[in-house]
């Protein structure tokens, strides 16, 4: 198992890509810390499959947009295990609406998940692994950051803030041996995705070279990998799990 003894911290893991990566990381030897936004009790049901597997698991609600709140999570996973070795910050929201009719609450509230998000639990867990001298830190983008989308203008931002922040924390982190690198997935058949309507989906599927959806478990593949030995020489680097959509 390539990660055995080490311990992942992932957000967004209730369902979808998050959950996907954090039985990913499981598999492969990680004990894990699945965190929540609100589903708690999704959460809970994430972290009993882990257990199965003979890891160790916990399962925690915690607001990303708040610092308060990301600090005290991770000074619970923290006095649980110890250590952090992973960082998987998966938690998004979508608030969709074409530019000239977004509210202001729609804009600031994705920026606020998705991108300020990723700023706290970067924050607070690269400190930790600044001082281990270890570390990986994943965080998952998407191709809207990279080629834009109409109707997410604030998550096509928030996306490409992410792949923004994701090369400049590989800068700061590197002298330690913390690596930081971002995945971009593309349509995706799981959590955000499913709730587009066939025909947008439909429209949108046309442009994947691959022609079909991608599967949750194919980014959580890249998701090892980042976290593995294996690319211990890769950072500050943006991966398109995309069908080739963005290229």
């Amino acid at each position: 198992m390539r990660l055995a003894g080490k311990v992942a911290v992932v957000t967004g893991a209730s369902g979808g890509i998050g959950q996907a990566c954090a039985e990913a990381l499981a598999r492969e030897g990680a004990d894990v810390a699945v965190v929540a936004g609100h589903n708690l009790a999704a959460a809970e049901g994430v972290a009993r499959k882990i257990e199965e597997m003979g890891r160790q698991a916990m399962a925690l609600a915690c607001d990303v947009s708040s610092s308060e709140a990301v600090e005290e999570a991770c000074e619970r996973i923290y006095e649980r295990f110890s250590r952090m070795d992973i960082l998987v910050n998966n938690a998004g929201i979508r608030r969709d609406n074409f530019l000239i009719r977004m509210s202001d609450a729609e804009w600031e509230d994705v920026l606020r998940v998705n991108l300020s998000g990723v700023f706290n639990f970067t924050r607070a867990v690269g400190r930790r692994m600044f001082r281990q001298r270890q570390g990986r830190i994943i965080n998952i983008s998407s191709v809207a950051g990279v080629m834009g989308n109409a109707g997410q203008v604030n998550y096509s931002a928030a996306k490409a803030g992410v792949i923004g922040l994701t090369k400049a924390a590989a800068r700061e982190l590197a002298m330690r041996g913390v690596t930081v690198n971002a995945i971009a997935p593309g349509l995706i058949d799981a959590g955000m995705t499913t709730s587009l309507k066939e025909d947008v989906k439909a429209k949108l599927l046309a442009g994947v070279p691959l022609g079909r959806l991608g599967t949750a478990d194919e980014v959580a593949a890249a998701c090892v990998f980042l976290a593995s030995d294996e690319a211990g020489y890769i950072t500050g680097q943006v991966l398109c799990v995309d069908g080739g959509l963005a290229m």
